[in-house]
Protein backbone atom coordinates (compact mmCIF):
# COMPACT_ATOMS: atom_id res chain seq x y z
CA UNK A 1 0.00 0.00 0.00
CA UNK A 2 1.65 3.57 -1.13
CA UNK A 3 2.24 6.28 1.85
CA UNK A 4 0.00 9.12 1.79
CA UNK A 5 3.38 11.03 -0.23
CA UNK A 6 2.81 8.88 -2.92
CA UNK A 7 -0.75 10.18 -3.85
CA UNK A 8 -1.16 13.19 -2.59
CA UNK A 9 -0.69 16.86 -4.42
CA UNK A 10 2.58 18.41 -3.55
CA UNK A 11 3.35 21.15 -1.59
CA UNK A 12 3.74 23.91 -4.42
CA UNK A 13 0.30 22.38 -5.68
CA UNK A 14 -1.70 23.47 -2.83
CA UNK A 15 -3.03 26.86 -3.09
CA UNK A 16 -2.65 29.10 -0.06
CA UNK A 17 -3.85 31.90 1.93
CA UNK A 18 -2.59 34.02 4.86
CA UNK A 19 -5.38 34.42 7.59
CA UNK A 20 -5.62 38.63 6.72
CA UNK A 21 -6.73 37.90 3.41
CA UNK A 22 -10.29 38.12 2.53
CA UNK A 23 -13.45 35.71 1.86
CA UNK A 24 -13.25 37.72 -1.48
CA UNK A 25 -10.11 37.26 -2.25
CA UNK A 26 -10.45 33.81 -1.37
CA UNK A 27 -12.69 33.23 -3.41
CA UNK A 28 -10.99 34.62 -6.28
CA UNK A 29 -8.09 32.59 -5.87
CA UNK A 30 -10.62 29.74 -5.80
CA UNK A 31 -12.03 30.26 -8.62
CA UNK A 32 -8.69 31.58 -10.94
CA UNK A 33 -7.21 28.06 -9.98
CA UNK A 34 -10.17 25.64 -10.19
CA UNK A 35 -9.90 24.34 -6.52
CA UNK A 36 -13.00 23.88 -3.73
CA UNK A 37 -10.26 24.89 -0.83
CA UNK A 38 -7.54 26.66 0.52
CA UNK A 39 -5.18 26.21 3.52
CA UNK A 40 -4.78 29.23 5.56
CA UNK A 41 -0.53 29.41 6.46
CA UNK A 42 1.33 31.21 8.74
CA UNK A 43 5.41 30.70 8.76
CA UNK A 44 5.03 27.70 6.41
CA UNK A 45 2.62 25.57 8.60
CA UNK A 46 -1.50 25.24 8.10
CA UNK A 47 -3.43 26.66 10.78
CA UNK A 48 -6.76 26.44 9.03
CA UNK A 49 -8.61 25.58 5.88
CA UNK A 50 -11.06 27.17 3.94
CA UNK A 51 -13.51 26.07 1.43
CA UNK A 52 -16.08 26.67 -0.98
CA UNK A 53 -18.57 25.79 1.85
CA UNK A 54 -17.16 28.19 4.39
CA UNK A 55 -17.09 30.96 2.14
CA UNK A 56 -20.90 30.13 1.54
CA UNK A 57 -22.14 29.18 4.88
CA UNK A 58 -19.84 31.72 7.51
CA UNK A 59 -20.13 34.18 4.75
CA UNK A 60 -22.80 34.85 2.16
CA UNK A 61 -25.12 33.09 4.22
CA UNK A 62 -24.76 35.29 7.56
CA UNK A 63 -24.98 38.61 5.41
CA UNK A 64 -21.53 39.03 5.81
CA UNK A 65 -18.88 41.79 3.54
CA UNK A 66 -16.53 39.51 1.83
CA UNK A 67 -14.31 42.23 1.69
CA UNK A 68 -14.12 42.70 5.69
CA UNK A 69 -14.42 39.13 6.46
CA UNK A 70 -10.98 37.42 6.72
CA UNK A 71 -9.70 33.54 6.15
CA UNK A 72 -9.29 33.82 10.12
CA UNK A 73 -12.73 34.72 10.57
CA UNK A 74 -14.20 31.60 8.23
CA UNK A 75 -11.54 29.09 8.76
CA UNK A 76 -12.19 25.69 9.89
CA UNK A 77 -9.43 25.92 12.47
CA UNK A 78 -9.31 23.21 14.40
CA UNK A 79 -7.14 21.53 11.38
CA UNK A 80 -7.01 18.01 11.16
CA UNK A 81 -3.82 17.15 9.23
CA UNK A 82 -1.94 13.41 7.62
CA UNK A 83 1.61 12.87 7.95
CA UNK A 84 3.23 12.26 4.09
CA UNK A 85 4.96 9.12 5.40
CA UNK A 86 1.43 7.44 6.74
CA UNK A 87 -0.47 4.60 4.64
CA UNK A 88 -3.34 5.22 2.95
CA UNK A 89 -5.30 3.06 5.34
CA UNK A 90 -4.15 5.36 8.00
CA UNK A 91 -5.09 8.67 6.13
CA UNK A 92 -8.58 6.84 5.32
CA UNK A 93 -9.07 6.38 8.39
CA UNK A 94 -8.57 10.03 9.74
CA UNK A 95 -10.83 10.92 7.71
CA UNK A 96 -13.47 9.21 8.69
CA UNK A 97 -12.72 10.29 12.00
CA UNK A 98 -12.61 13.66 11.04
CA UNK A 99 -15.55 13.55 8.74
CA UNK A 100 -13.32 15.89 6.50
CA UNK A 101 -13.18 15.22 2.53
CA UNK A 102 -9.64 17.15 1.93
CA UNK A 103 -7.10 17.19 4.13
CA UNK A 104 -3.09 18.96 4.14
CA UNK A 105 -0.21 16.55 4.54
CA UNK A 106 2.85 17.76 6.15
CA UNK A 107 5.86 16.81 7.19
CA UNK A 108 8.14 17.71 9.95
CA UNK A 109 4.63 20.59 10.79
CA UNK A 110 5.36 22.02 7.26
CA UNK A 111 2.86 21.74 4.36
CA UNK A 112 4.34 19.35 2.18
CA UNK A 113 0.96 18.56 -0.14
CA UNK A 114 -3.11 17.89 0.17
CA UNK A 115 -4.91 15.08 -0.60
CA UNK A 116 -8.42 14.48 -1.17
CA UNK A 117 -11.15 11.86 -1.24
CA UNK A 118 -11.04 11.96 -4.77
CA UNK A 119 -7.14 11.04 -5.62
CA UNK A 120 -8.04 7.81 -2.97
CA UNK A 121 -11.11 7.33 -5.00
CA UNK A 122 -8.52 7.03 -7.58
CA UNK A 123 -5.73 4.87 -6.66
CA UNK A 124 -8.38 2.74 -4.52
CA UNK A 125 -10.65 2.06 -7.85
CA UNK A 126 -8.28 2.19 -10.47
CA UNK A 127 -4.46 0.88 -8.89
CA UNK A 128 -5.96 -1.68 -6.39
CA UNK A 129 -9.17 -2.59 -8.46
CA UNK A 130 -12.40 -4.16 -6.64
CA UNK A 131 -13.95 -3.73 -3.20
CA UNK A 132 -11.58 -3.61 0.09
CA UNK A 133 -11.96 -2.30 3.40
CA UNK A 134 -10.20 0.84 2.31
CA UNK A 135 -12.88 1.29 -0.19
CA UNK A 136 -15.61 0.57 2.30
CA UNK A 137 -14.29 3.52 4.74
CA UNK A 138 -13.67 5.64 2.23
CA UNK A 139 -17.66 4.97 1.50
CA UNK A 140 -18.37 5.56 4.73
CA UNK A 141 -16.66 9.40 4.77
CA UNK A 142 -18.61 10.42 1.74
CA UNK A 143 -21.67 8.88 3.35
CA UNK A 144 -21.00 11.28 6.34
CA UNK A 145 -20.50 14.41 4.54
CA UNK A 146 -23.57 13.62 1.99
CA UNK A 147 -26.82 15.27 2.76
CA UNK A 148 -29.04 12.57 4.17
CA UNK A 149 -31.82 10.78 1.23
Amino acid sequence: MPTVKEIAREADEVVTAEPGETAREIAETMEETNVGSVVVVEGGEPVGIVTDRDITVRGVAQGRDLEAVTASDIMTDDLVTVNAHDEIGELIDTLDAAGVRRMPVVDDGEIAGIVTLDDIAVLLAVELGGISDEMESLSNVIRSGSPPY
